[in-house]
């Protein structure tokens, strides 16, 4: 066994690998457990085999794979790759589906004070502000707490906003297992007086014994994927041979499908009768006289009925046409059903919530955060903080805000107000979408990376007015067209560092090498 220092090993390996590896590459794999830890005389020692068995195994060969096809310069200590999806996606931060969201540990790895073996520069501090302009679904108000710090969101988005408060608020648990109980019991007496529970049984019924004889699992799969069975053609006459007892069904129990109207989201992607308990549970919410109870109870009924839209599985990030009919489920690879009730994913998420909200109630901090509802571009941040949390204002008024950790929308990515369609409909919230910066509808031509450019430099020359002098302002966007040494400038900022960042577990079909940049702006 040949024992050697930190910088031997990086020695080692930039020749082995044929490429620049530093002490914070090593740093990291020990870190992370990636490679053991031996002790000599006090000093930390590396097994020169254990580090080419790294490099040798999936995980290292990956590193080597993308670091080829996006560059050296790759920070792979910024991957994560050592974190399972419960731990990305931990405690409140799965409270509510949201697009575009980064994972807590960027976060924190640049707001954490703590230094970690290979991180070198400490940011921030106890204590301090941090404001998030485009706060999204709150996970930088989430982290800052967990660190003890303050911090301050803004959101155009009305339902954005919903959800960052609804996760940093503190609950009477007591009261919201009680309003639980009482709309769960509710809901199921409601479905007493339809036909839709015994209807829903025996279409199971009948699809598992279908399924079983056609689409046996595994065997099923392991065909398609060696070519034994050709699955387009196969799934669609399977999927044709189940309709007529999917009819006989819906006739025998007289099941209605489609709601009379179409005009809004609510009316053409949920089926009858889920509609009409979407409708029940929210006149059960509206009364609740407990401001805090009452919001996180929206946001469980929220989530419930993102999952309960009439569409495949496979579809539902990215709806197509409404599903009112059995179908074959690419997903899962057999045949799948509508939802026809609410309930199950009611009793299922608002259990969740609590847990969730159980969960980093143990990890609180005694710290202010606030998600404010407006247009970064001209808010005033100081007087919207004082209206709603006057103690917050008085510690910003004296010491300021030490600086912004965003992720800025994505030019021509997404439709951040479509995407909870559902909710602004139901809660009557009002859309502004003609607002968003970078928004899907708008593309990503020249027309609209020149506003995406204006835009997101109006936001920092707004917010840097409520800035301490010696600011950092870490921004993290995927540029491929090169937009923010243009934003910096116009914001009379200068990119100082970047640290590019490679994207690893995307629930996109798309699984090619991706990164994306963390820019560390500051004051010109």
């Amino acid at each position: 066994m040949k024992l050697v220092s930190i910088a031997q090993a990086a020695s080692w390996a930039s020749t082995y690998l044929h490429r620049n590896v530093d002490v914070s590459n090593i740093s990291y794999l020990l870190q992370y457990g990636k490679v053991k830890k031996y002790r000599d005389n006090g000093s930390t020692q590396i097994n020169i085999e254990d580090l080419k068995y790294y490099y040798e195994s999936y995980v290292g060969k990956r590193e080597l794979s993308w670091k080829k096809q996006l560059g050296n310069d790759l920070n792979w200590a910024l991957s994560f790759d050592n974190m399972r999806e419960t731990d990305t996606t931990k405690h409140v931060h799965r409270l509510h589906p949201y697009k575009g969201k980064f994972i807590p540990q960027l976060v924190e790895y640049f707001l954490d004070s703590h230094t970690d073996g290979f991180k070198k520069e400490v940011y921030f501090n106890e204590g301090d502000v941090i404001l998030d302009p485009f706060c999204g679904s709150g996970t930088t108000l989430v982290q800052s707490n967990e660190l003890g710090m303050h911090a301050v969101g803004i959101d155009i988005s009305s339902f954005n906003a919903l959800i960052s408060d609804a996760k940093i608020r503190e609950y009477d648990f007591t009261k919201v297992n009680k309003e639980i109980k009482r709309i769960t019991e509710a809901l199921k007496k409601f479905l007493l007086n339809s036909r839709i529970v015994e209807f829903e049984n025996k279409l199971l019924c009948e699809l598992s014994k279908f399924n079983n004889s056609y689409f046996p699992s595994p065997e099923y799969k392991y065909k398609v994927k060696r070519g034994q069975i050709n699955e387009g053609v196969y799934a669609k006459e399977k999927e044709q041979k189940f309709l007529p007892f999917y009819r006989q069904l819906i006739q025998k129990y007289n099941i209605k499908l489609k709601q009379e109207k179409n005009n809004t989201f609510l009316d053409k992607w949920y089926l009858a009768h889920v509609r009409k308990e979407i409708d029940f549970v929210h006149d059960l919410i509206t009364p609740i006289k407990n401001a805090n109870t009452k919001k996180i109870l929206m946001i469980m009924l929220s989530r419930t009925i993102r999952s309960c839209r009439a569409t495949t599985h496979s579809d539902l990030a990215t709806l197509k046409e409404p599903v009112v009919s059995t179908y074959y489920c690419h997903k899962h690879g057999k045949i799948c059903k509508p939802i026809f009730s609410i309930l199950g994913w009611w009793v299922r998420y608002s259990q969740d919530t609590v847990d969730r909200l159980r969960q980093f109630s143990k990890l609180r901090t005694d710290t202010y955060q606030i998600c404010l509802t407006g247009n970064a571009k001209t808010i005033d941040i100081f007087s919207n903080v004082k209206q709603k949390k006057p103690s917050l204002y008085r510690l910003i008024q004296k010491q300021r805000i030490n600086g912004i950790f965003s992720s800025p929308p994505y030019v021509g990515l997404i439709n951040y107000h479509e995407q909870h369609a559902y909710a602004y409909d139901l809660f009557g919230l009002r859309r502004k979408d003609e607002s968003e910066i970078g928004s899907l509808f708008k593309g990503k031509g020249k027309e609209a990376r020149d506003s995406y450019v204006e835009g997101i430099a109006e936001v920092l020359n707004n917010c840097k007015k409520y800035l301490v002098k010696d600011y950092s302002v870490f921004l993290v966007a995927n540029d491929k067209f090169n937009m923010y040494p243009t934003i910096a400038m116009k914001s009379g900022m200068k990119i100082v560092n970047e640290f590019k960042r490679p994207v690893l577990n995307r629930t996109e079909r798309d699984k090619m090498p991706y990164s994306e940049t963390i820019f560390h702006l500051k004051e010109k």
